[in-house]
């Protein structure tokens, strides 16, 4: 993937912020606060990976910073501009769940549809490349399978050759070949010094690209901080093994965290790895297949929402 010369910002300069906003949706007692006192910060040259559980605030923050949805209180800047401004639109590429692109039209038109939106758009051939488009021009949006349109939308977002590129929830659908070259197209982006904001449920995919990741719940920010700095506030380690062992009886022994099967292996999370291997073996003769490694970007997330929810 290619792109023009131009005034790129250096790395590390911000793109986009929001700063103190909150947003509440609808008025008196059925008002619902979707974000609260919420600060986020883009940067060029970085993959921001936003995390949360449903209804955490992750598609309201997009909304916000894209120009969708204005802040109840506080303020968003994308380019220093309001998120509004034309100009300031023209520099980003926008990926959402739902798209509103019409199933008549091919994909060729469709890219040279919203080419001619940007004063300078990426040059076809280098949309087709970067999005794995090859041998869909003539298709007929409305007849590709579900993972070919998101494919085409993702080229759509690329075609103004974006500074910021935001992707709620991008590789929904897609085989594992074809989210591996988004993931290629998306490193390329941020070494490039673009902006990258991702949402998604695969944590995995978050763990593998980021260079920071937000963690969100019920509207507001949990932790903060690169993938590793994110698991290093998990202590202890991870035990799986093939074991009979409900994880509802397990979860209810000294030093485990959090318990949960999968098929018939069971998966902990501990703060005491002997003591807990003891109780193990102790109550499963037959026990199998016992691994012990350090904690998963998963394990983090359930850790720090399960944490916050017993909190609230």
């Amino acid at each position: 993937m290619t792109h023009r010369p131009t005034d790129r910002k250096m790395p590390g300069a911000v793109l986009a912020e929001l700063l103190g906003v909150s947003k509440t949706y609808g008025t008196g007692g059925t008002a619902v606060r979707a974000v609260e006192n919420l600060d986020l910060t883009v940067r060029a040259g970085e993959l921001l990976a936003v995390l949360g559980p449903n209804g955490a605030g992750k598609t309201t923050a997009l909304g916000m910073l894209i120009g969708l949805t204005a802040p109840t209180t506080g303020s968003a800047r994308l380019f220093g501009k309001d998120p509004r401004d034309l100009g300031a639109r023209q520099r980003m590429g926008v990926m959402l769940q739902s798209s509103g692109v019409p199933d008549t039209l091919r994909v060729r038109e469709l890219l040279a549809a919203f080419r001619g939106y940007y004063p300078a758009p990426l040059p076809y051939a280098s949309v087709v490349e970067a999005a794995g488009l090859h041998g869909l021009d003539d298709r007929l949006f409305g007849t590709l399978s579900g993972g070919q349109q998101r494919r085409v939308l993702f080229g759509i977002a690329l075609c103004g050759d974006p500074e910021l590129v935001f992707m709620d929830e991008p590789t929904t659908g897609l085989d594992a070949e074809v989210r591996r070259t988004l993931w290629a197209t998306l490193r390329r982006l941020a070494a490039a010094g673009r902006g990258v904001v991702l949402t998604t449920h695969y944590l995995e995919e978050a763990d593998a690209l980021a260079d920071r990741i937000v963690v969100l719940h019920q509207g507001r920010v949990i932790a903060g901080g690169t993938p590793s700095q994110i698991k290093s506030l998990v202590p202890g380690r991870r035990i799986t093994a093939e074991s009979s062992i409900g994880a509802e009886q397990a979860s209810g022994w000294a030093g485990v965290h959090h318990a949960q099967r999968d098929g018939t292996r069971l998966e902990l999370l501990v703060s005491e790895p002997e003591t807990v291997l003891r109780e193990l073996l102790h109550r499963d003769r037959s026990v199998a297949g016992v691994t012990v490694t350090e904690p998963t970007l998963e394990d983090a997330f359930l850790t720090l929402t399960h944490r916050t929810k017993e909190a609230a």
